[in-house]
């Protein structure tokens, strides 16, 4: 069979190059690459008899665990579309996701399903439910059994021809809205976020290309956030498809202890991480214990930035980091720019991909050095749009005076005079205070400068005189208090009085997704509770 740019066929050039290979490590499990597509075969084999075909989705509702990639996978081989579902979801959200991309199949974690409950009744698309044990005796109703389909299943790799240009799905919850499906041609985000056109080196132009890369042999890779969101899925991926040994860290909460013994035991060379929100406990913990982490070359965020403290406290306590990575996209563009070191206010700063500009309001490239703001855009590979939203297509995927079509997620950015891009913040997070516009980030980097704060959330709040008011939620550093009019004081020395926080709530613990960016619906609630 002729390879192409497909996900299956990337995989399984994988798998011929490096059957014996340790593919994945997830929690007790351990399989080789030739143990990982045979449980994936079953997996498909078994949808196929339930009656699912090319073009089909399937959604896979789990946490971090090897049936995750499994599944995947296998959904891939039959040329159908896997789904990612939130495991955070309620009911409600759960049915919108498997509703709004008319889902056929399901498979998922025993006490997931189950808190579908009623809502799964209104699923009319959806006529099959494989359960994955989960030690768990929660009430989920009719389903079959995930080891048990498999047992019944063939191992035999036996599907038809497939192609770079079957979809690629991927659910996005964003900052705002209900939750909704980015469309790509699988080969398009392979070459955009998945290593087939890394920040540093050439692209691989065909697949025998990535059979002499997996041929070469990759270093262990660690993969923390979910596989359920854009970043830890397509960390895993690049690593399968190097035909890297991939560790899931596949506990339910991430655990800085447990995930640096896990490294060390590994022997983990590449690490995924979300920002701060697992980069800093990780320099916390090894601030108080010692971990043979000797392999470790390489940091790699993704979702949010890693702030200059945390990565200089890496780098001290692993000596044999060579670069901690800090990378920019979203699912609506894929891989962006790469991380440098940030603006002297302390805004994040990337170097671009050579596809990424600053637009202004005429959609036109902004010039590097020129001050001006801009939105974030990114041309080239791109999606086709959004799973049954037209509206939404037009208005994020648009064509710019010359024709080329343009992806804008929304990010407010400046570009420096050496062509570096100074992130400002999502558009719709810019708080309007008094006719003066403030971008939360900024607020955010003034008051992570101050040594006492941990982390830090800006939002927006109702103000009669001012429209919105500046509010701030911080924590602090485990031991230590520092008044609130402290840390008003010391923004007062790096931003301008409209921008500095009227409000400011000290919190024990700030809320953060999984892949590390801020809750703002959590920290508008935190920020107005008296």
């Amino acid at each position: 069979m002729t390879s192409t740019f497909n996900h299956a066929d990337l995989f399984e050039i994988a798998v011929d190059v490096a059957p014996e290979r340790i593919a994945l490590i997830a929690g007790d499990t351990r399989l080789t690459y030739r143990e990982l597509e045979e449980r994936a075969n079953r997996v498909a084999h078994h949808l196929a008899l339930a009656g699912i075909v090319a073009g089909d989705r399937v959604s896979i509702l789990a946490h971090n665990r090897a049936e995750w990639l499994e599944a995947q996978i296998a959904v891939y081989k039959l040329r159908a579309v896997p789904v990612n579902v939130s495991y955070r979801y309620t009911a409600n959200e759960l049915a919108h996701v498997l509703g709004d991309s008319e889902s056929a199949a399901l498979i998922g974690e025993r006490e997931l399903i189950a808190r579908l409950g009623r809502a799964r009744e209104g699923l009319e698309w959806l006529h099959h439910v494989v359960a994955i044990e989960d030690g768990t005796d929660a009430d989920m109703g009719a389903a079959t059994s995930y080891e048990e389909a498999l047992a019944a299943a063939s191992a035999d790799r036996d599907f038809g021809p497939r192609s770079g240009d079957d979809l690629y799905l991927l659910y996005t919850g964003g900052t705002t809205g209900k939750p909704k499906g980015v469309m790509w041609r699988q080969e398009d985000i392979f070459f955009t976020a998945m290593g087939g056109d890394p920040m540093a080196g050439e692209p691989l132009r065909t697949p025998e290309d990535v059979r002499a890369r997996a041929a070469g042999g990759a270093p262990t890779s660690m993969v923390n956030p979910p596989l359920m969101h854009g970043a830890g899925m397509w960390g895993a991926w690049g690593a399968l498809i190097a035909a890297s040994t991939l560790v899931l860290w596949s506990q339910r909460r991430f655990d800085p202890d447990g995930v640096l013994r896990l490294a060390a035991a590994e022997r983990v060379a590449f690490m995924l991480l979300a920002g701060d929100a697992m980069a800093r406990p990780l320099a916390d913990r090894l601030d108080r214990a010692d971990y043979d982490l000797s392999a470790l070359t390489f940091l790699a965020a993704g979702g949010s930035a890693t702030s200059p403290d945390v990565k200089r406290r890496l780098h001290q306590k692993i000596p044999s980091l060579v670069a901690i990575l800090d990378g920019m996209g979203g699912s609506e563009t894929g891989a962006c720019a790469a991380g440098v070191d940030p603006s002297p206010e302390g805004l994040p700063r990337f170097r671009p991909r050579p596809e990424v500009a600053v637009l202004d309001e005429k959609l036109l490239p902004i010039e590097p050095g020129s001050d001006r703001i801009g939105v974030l855009a990114k041309t080239g590979r791109l999606p086709s749009g959004y799973w049954n939203d037209r509206e939404k297509t037009a208005a994020t995927f648009v064509p710019g005076p010359d024709g080329r079509r343009w992806a804008l997620q929304g990010d407010m950015a400046r570009l420096d005079d050496d062509g570096c891009v100074v992130l400002l913040g999502r558009g719709s997070l810019v708080i309007n205070t008094g006719g003066e516009k403030v971008f939360v980030e900024e607020v955010e980097a003034a008051l992570k400068s101050h040594p006492a704060v941990y982390d830090a959330v800006v939002v927006g709040l109702p103000d009669e005189r001012l429209g919105s008011r500046v509010a701030a939620v911080v924590s602090a550093v485990e031991g230590v208090e520092v008044p609130p009019d402290e840390l008003i004081a010391h923004c007062r020395k790096a931003l301008a009085g409209y921008k500095v926080p009227r409000d400011l709530r000290m919190v024990t613990e700030v809320i953060r997704t999984p892949t590390g960016k801020a809750d703002y619906a959590w920290a508008r609630k935190a920020a107005a509770a008296r």
